[in-house]
């Protein structure tokens, strides 16, 4: 009975469809032909009449016309132009000839009504002919564009044409007429028509007088944009439309890099419309205006990305739908075809010909389509990639504090490199959302031609396959969300422990924060496997849906009794293959939908951070022409808490007049720094007015130094000016250290200063802020790493001497540098206590004097041992820094793959494609997990020598994009390798068993993709790395700039960071462009080679005779012909592109192999447990080289530090002291002696075993992300009890309590939530709690207050009595007191002894040290006798 019915409803179906064609077809295309003409026709009267009444007018393009008048300009034809009036007349003419012959009745319609023919020829030749005026008329008038309304007829007739004309010539059985030839012109010239329109310029130039050829614009771009083009001298900008539809404009380039390896400075420039400028300033644009209508929230994101890209998104979609229809031309005709081959006695060999013809036509657009798609989305993404790079950029220079401790510059650094690539890359696949449909309802609409009411039931297996995706789309979300919580945790963790690296292995816990980031790697490992498993479940699903799909409608027909003829099942097998593609593309699309989804909330989060106060919310600026008061605060109160107890700082009351000199002391934490930031507008203002008078310049309490040379951070972007310049170097005492490099200011200073002394960082800043000319100083401890001699030297010739007219604001510890001061402020829990010259501090006895009592007390010690008594001391680092950057390449492939047709078959392959996937997922994440062992353990295991010589984000790079590569797309890329070789292998096999003479042309062809594969390789090759080292530098100027953005800010020059950012992203754009531009002038070559050999193989099959091959046999190896551009294209694409991701193996492994530090423990050579119990250090003939051609930093360093005694170690810039250190912690290696530890030969033993017994506190505080218990006890070896004892003695017991959640107290990176002076009392806490027998103080108390320091001294005395101390120290009192005294000068030992036999010789380097000293402290004298 069913049967019986679906047979009734098939018969009726087919009936009503023959009537109505049989009716309808013949005519229709002349019945839409004229009302096509007629709304077309009717359109164009409407705008003349409005144009006519000034209703409407072309924008910019009179203006433009009245411009060229004025000059003598003529105008140069393009290619666009000249295809655009050929086409326009050809057709015009086409049509009268047509007209001609109907006259005359030599031509015979198809359609049977003379009137429809007659109207519908006579309409389209006018219309043509107004077209083709038109045209003319554009050259006239110097049009940039063609007009919207030339272009949207030029688009209907292409549709028109394609629709009709190709139909009926290609199902047409009988000669071809004049008709059918006049038809086949029409398609062919709209097809460029429909090119030009797309493309939508004119390409005009304009030829002027002196002979120069630039760009036409539109009148409406600004003069930046014409000073731009006309200087560009982009290929790709200058192309014509041919160069662009065959990628031939970057052929020089091509025959440039096949000769020799390319340089940066071959790589052309990118269009205007591509730079980064432009990019951002389009993208500002709609983030503005998308804002103020959205409000907060995540929707004003994804509405400023849809209105930056939708014009050229738009544009890419056409091309993408062309492309998806005309892929299915080839399964419709392959039924006809096989008909041909079966009656070709009957038919005319012109038939199969054309038909030939028309599967070559349709492959030639489809490859043109789809490479322009492709290539337009990679450009767009190009172009949001730079707009993205570039707020997040300026995001991150204006985050206020509380924004930064919730989003660590690692994290930025991720939406930066990983969040932006993943937003990016879904504009790749963004086009499937437009292919998707038209490809399904395309296959239903062959399916149901061929196999009737069998469609269904492929239409329904279809959605049902599909529908199964959105729980696995669902749970794939949770899974990448997941995956980058826990990249960024380690991302966080790999950032912070690479910057504190020399921390870790001074103290011996690198192997505790290794095992800390293995930890982190573990979750990430966990999240990536099971994101793995399920896509490679989902995968299962859809590789099995082309095979379940034609089973299903197979079995369906046969239920119905559809008829089942051999062209019918050929071209149904084809449609299925062709429905593979939207089905496999499915995964990739739901993918990178979920991945950009996420991503783009990370970042629309970001983007709506808080940020520093705007200027007139938290200061009022004004002219410094005639204010009286340089700076005002009434009634202050800030905070750096959005909703405080307390506030940080509260009831301020400061005035300042122009030219006044204030000082701001204060304890450890009493609110020194965060009033100066007041003033910068940096802390949040809670009430109160802040008024600043002229231009400011601020030093910050950390010194913060730009990668580049010494000038260009002196300059920091000012004009050099010699005089100007020399008078700032020699006032911050710059002169002598110049002499000590080899370049002098011109030498390069490495990744945040690290082959620069503290005391060289410090003056450098200073000089930088001095050389800006500004009316306000803000100095932020500016003498705390500078000896005394250079201390007195900058207070003297710099803040007293070129700044004496300048208002100065310093914040200093140094009680010397106070009686000068106009004002002085003493600080006290945030509030101003005290405020006055010196002597009327001194006199209210409230405070102030235990200050400069304590420092008057160690200055009586030294007077008690030689009343000249001073000490000079001065800290250098000789580390040595070098920068250069890398990265990756980001590439796309596409997936066809082939399935097979029974049940048996189709559950089989579906099950091996289950076990291949799984097998790659594991394979490939075990790898992955291999190689990040492997470089991580090497980076940890690195000598210092290598982070001091490779900037840290390099090796960020590795850990997050190359690992990223590894982990997710390496395993996949190789598979699809080797896949598709299989594929093209069995296409080209089953090819040869139907036509054998088709491997005659396709041995040549092969040889010609190989010849095209090496001719590519060079170039791309080098435009990939160069896209690799080009991008490093942005994460790398990023990561300096989220540093110093308070700097940056505060000297106003944002603008010139953003525009540095910029020209950095156009750097990378650069090579990246032409690295994509290359692979696609490549895969348009190979696919028309592919085609060449399917076009030959059909003319082979039409010229054999009737009976040499079976046509059922012959519509099979056209069905898989069909893909063969797709598969032999795809074969070379995967190669390249496993071969540019290699770049990612090749990297890590690079960083797999560095040379490692001494082993950290050897069990043939461990100390004893109490080792060392006495604490005697002997350095023996010691020489010491930081490499094998430097030379040598100690030279010859003989002498004993007894057991238990106090040693100090002095000397000036250069000479060797922190050398010294590091020496003795093995830091650096000796070259030559060695040095005994209690008998024991610190060479002989592991690294472990020296450091964790040896205690030091280094010059430079560093606390980690988390709490106070964990940066005091990271390796949580102490009870809490010992803990508050260590954080009593040190100073910070009291100000832990006061916290909420006490030891657990937050510690936000580099512990920028506490003080610097809090930073190092955390650091003496450690020590404290170490409790070694061997100490070492670098610089340990420069940055906390005379008082605290007396107090940490006499802790460190009473804790440390009968243990060996090594101190280097710029305070006098902290080295006279000591046993020994060590001078080091030019790296050898100038003089050793006790302070009081030093300063018995008065032309000893120490006795001069200590006069240098006592000459900064003469005006105390007065002091002395107030406090007696």
């Amino acid at each position: 009975m069913f049967k019986l019915f679906s047979s009734a409803a098939e018969t009726c179906f087919h009936l009503m469809r023959t009537q109505w064609l049989q009716q309808n077809s013949l005519c229709l295309k002349e019945r839409t032909s004229m009302g096509m003409q007629v709304a077309f026709l009717a359109f164009y009267v409407t705008h003349l009449a409005l144009k006519w009444f000034g209703v409407v007018r072309n924008r910019g393009y009179n203006d433009v016309e009245e411009d060229l008048k004025k000059q003598s300009i003529t105008v140069k034809q393009s290619f666009s132009y000249n295809i655009s009036l050929i086409c326009s007349v050809s057709i015009f003419g086409t049509h009268c000839f047509i007209l001609l012959l109907l006259f005359r009745d030599s031509v015979v319609s198809r359609c049977g009504s003379s009137v429809s023919v007659f109207s519908a020829e006579v309409s389209q030749a006018f219309s043509w002919l107004i077209v083709s005026v038109a045209v003319v008329k554009i050259r006239e008038k110097r049009l940039v564009k063609f007009p919207w309304m030339l272009r949207t007829w030029w688009l209907c007739s292409f549709i028109l044409s394609s629709a009709f004309d190709a139909h009926f010539v290609t199902s047409k059985h009988k000669p071809l007429g004049f008709q059918d030839y006049a038809d086949l012109t029409g398609l062919l010239a709209s097809l460029f028509l429909l090119a030009v329109s797309i493309r939508g310029q004119t390409g005009f130039r304009l030829l002027e007088a002196n002979g120069i050829t630039e760009p036409l614009l539109l009148g409406g771009e600004t003069e930046q944009d014409k000073k731009d083009s006309s200087s560009s001298t982009s290929p790709y900008g200058n192309a014509t439309l041919f160069q662009r539809v065959t990628f031939s404009w970057i052929n020089p380039l091509f025959s440039l890099g096949y000769k020799r390896p390319l340089g940066k400075e071959d790589v052309p420039d990118i269009d205007v419309k591509d730079s980064a400028r432009f990019c951002s300033h389009a993208f500002d644009q709609k983030l503005k205006t998308t804002k103020e209508e959205e409000g907060p929230g995540n929707a004003f994101f994804y509405k400023t990305v849809l209105r930056y890209v939708w014009r050229k998104a738009a544009i890419n979609a056409v091309f993408a739908v062309v492309n998806a229809s005309t892929a299915y031309i080839g399964p419709y005709l392959i039924n006809d075809f096989v008909v041909f081959l079966s009656e070709k006695q009957s038919q005319s060999l012109n038939h199969g010909y054309l038909l030939a013809l028309g599967f070559l036509s349709a492959k030639i657009v489809e490859t043109v389509t789809q490479r322009q798609w492709i290539f337009g989305a990679r450009q767009l993404g190009m172009r949001l990639r730079a707009a993205l790079i570039s707020h997040i950029y300026q995001k991150g220079l204006l985050l206020s504090s509380q924004s930064r401790q919730s989003h660590t510059s690692g994290e930025i650094i991720n939406y930066m490199s990983v969040d932006v690539q993943r937003i990016t890359d879904f504009i790749y696949y963004v086009n499937t959302i437009w292919m998707l449909p038209i490809q399904i309802f395309s296959a239903i609409y062959i399916l149901q031609k061929h196999l009737g009411l069998g469609a269904l039931a492929a239409l329904v297996t279809t959605f049902m396959v599909m529908a199964c995706n959105y729980p696995l789309t669902k749970l794939q979300r949770n899974y990448q969300s997941d995956i980058m919580n826990a990249k960024d945790d380690r991302m966080k963790a790999t950032s912070e422990i690479l910057k504190n690296m020399k921390i870790l292995k001074l103290q011996a816990w690198d192997n505790q924060f290794l095992n800390k980031v293995k930890t982190l790697r573990k979750k990430e490992y966990d999240c990536l496997w099971k994101s793995l498993r399920l896509q490679a479940f989902t995968t299962f699903i859809l590789w099995g849906a082309p095979s379940l799909i034609s089973v299903v409608t197979f079995v369906t027909c046969m239920l119905l009794g559809v008829k089942l003829t051999a062209g019918a099942v050929l071209s149904a097998l084809a449609t299925f293959q062709m429905l593979q593609s939207p089905i496999f593309g499915l995964p990739d699309l739901l993918s990178a939908l979920v991945q950009c989804k996420v991503s783009a909330d990370r970042i629309a989060s970001y983007l709506q951070q808080s940020e520093t106060q705007k200027d007139a919310d938290a200061v009022e600026y004004s002219s410094n022409d005639h204010a009286e008061l340089s700076i005002e605060i009434e009634n202050g109160a800030f905070s750096w808490e959005p909703e405080p107890s307390r506030p940080t700082l509260d009831e301020i009351e400061l005035k300042v007049k122009r030219g006044m000199k204030v000082a701001v002391c204060g304890a450890v934490g009493s609110g020194k720094s965060s009033l100066l930031s007041s003033i910068l507008g940096e802390i949040q203002k809670l009430k109160g007015t802040v008024r600043v008078s002229g231009k400011q310049a601020y030093v910050p309490q950390s010194p913060w130094i730009l990668s580049g040379t010494i000038r260009d951070n002196i300059l920091f972007g000012s004009i050099y000016e010699s005089e100007k310049y020399e008078r700032t170097v020699k006032a911050c005492a710059l002169i002598k250290d110049f002499e000590l490099f080899s370049n002098g200011d011109l030498t390069e200073i490495g990744e945040r200063g690290i082959n620069m002394s503290g005391g060289q960082k410090q003056r450098i800043q200073i000089a930088r802020a001095v050389y800006q000319n500004a009316d306000i100083y803000l100095l932020d401890d500016p003498f705390s790493a500078v000896d005394a001699h250079t201390g007195r030297q900058l207070f003297e010739d710099c803040l007293m001497g070129i700044l004496k007219e300048k208002t100065v604001l310093y914040v200093t510890h140094q009680v010397e540098f106070l009686p000068a001061a106009d004002l002085i402020l003493v600080m006290q829990n945030g509030r101003v206590m005290q405020a006055g010259k010196f002597e009327e501090l001194l006199k209210q006895n409230i405070g102030f004097e235990v200050l400069v009592g304590s420092h008057n007390v160690a200055l009586e010690s030294i007077l008690s041992i030689e009343k000249s008594s001073r000490n000079f001391k001065e800290k250098s680092k000789d580390d040595t820094a070098s920068i250069s950057e890398s990265l990756q390449t980001q590439c796309y492939s596409e997936h066809n793959i082939s399935t097979e047709n029974k049940a048996l078959l189709a559950a089989g392959s579906s099950l091996c494609v289950l076990a291949r996937t799984i097998l790659v997922a594991i394979g490939g994440l075990l790898t992955a997990e291999t190689f990040f062992s492997r470089m991580l353990c090497s980076i940890f295991r690195a000598p210092m020598s290598f982070f001091d010589s490779t900037p840290t984000g390099r090796i960020l790079n590795r850990a997050s994009t190359d690992q990223s590569v590894l982990d997710l797309e390496m395993a996949v890329r190789l598979g699809w390798c080797a896949f598709s070789i299989i594929q093209i292998v069995g296409t080209i096999f089953v090819m040869s068993q139907v036509a054998w003479q088709v491997c005659v042309i396709f041995l040549p062809v092969a040889i010609a993709c190989v010849f095209y594969q090496r001719y590519y390789t060079p170039t791309a090759r080098e435009l990939s790395r160069m896209s690799g080292v080009e991008r490093a530098p942005i994460l790398h100027h990023f990561a300096e700039s989220l540093a110093g953005a308070t700097t940056i800010r505060a000297f106003d020059k944002r603008e010139r960071f953003i525009r540095s950012n910029l020209i950095l992203i156009d750097s990378h754009s650069r090579p990246w462009f032409h690295v994509a531009s290359a692979m696609e002038w490549l895969s348009f070559r190979l696919n028309l080679l592919s085609h060449f050999v399917f076009a030959f193989s059909l003319v082979l099959l039409v010229t054999l005779p009737e009976g040499v091959i079976n046509p059922s046999i012959a519509g099979l190896g056209v069905t898989y012909g069909l893909s063969l551009n797709v598969l032999q294209a795809t074969v070379i694409w995967n190669i390249c592109n496993a071969e540019n991701k290699m770049i990612s193996v090749e990297r890590i492994l690079q960083y797999s192999k560095i040379p490692s530090e001494a082993p950290l423990v050897i069990d043939d050579h461990r100390p004893l447990d109490n080792w060392p119990n006495v604490g005697s250090i002997v350095f023996r003939d010691l020489q010491v080289r930081y490499a094998e051609h430097f030379p040598a930093v100690l030279k010859n360093i003989t002498c004993e530090f007894p057991g238990g005694k106090k040693i100090g170690v002095v000397g000036r810039t250069g000479s060797g002291k922190s050398t010294l250190i590091q020496a003795l912690f093995r830091i650096v290696e000796p070259s030559q002696g060695t040095i005994v530890i209690d008998n024991v030969d610190i060479t002989k033993i592991g690294l472990h075993d020296l450091r964790s017994r040896l205690g030091i506190i280094p010059q430079d505080p560093a606390l980690f992300d988390g709490t106070i218990r964990l940066n005091l006890d990271p390796l949580a070896q102490y009870t809490d009890r010992e803990i508050w004892e260590a954080l009593d003695k040190c100073q910070l017991g009291e100000i832990i309590r006061a916290k909420d959640k006490k030891l657990d107290a937050t510690v936000v990176e580099n512990g920028e939530n506490w003080s610097v002076g809090q930073r190092q009392l955390v650091c003496l806490g450690r020590v404290l709690l170490k409790k070694s027998n061997i100490l070492v103080l670098d610089e340990a108390t420069a940055s906390v207050d005379s008082a605290t320091d007396g107090v940490i001294q006499k802790i460190i005395s009473q804790e440390f009595k009968d243990r060996t101390v090594v101190t280097i120290a710029h305070r006098i009192h902290t080295v006279i007191e000591s046993d020994l005294v060590l001078v080091l000068s030019d790296g050898r030992i100038a003089e050793f002894d006790s302070p009081a036999k030093l300063l018995q010789r008065e032309d000893s380097f120490f006795s001069k040290l200590i006069k240098e000293y006592s000459l900064s402290s003469n005006h105390f004298t007065g002091s002395n006798d107030l406090l007696s």
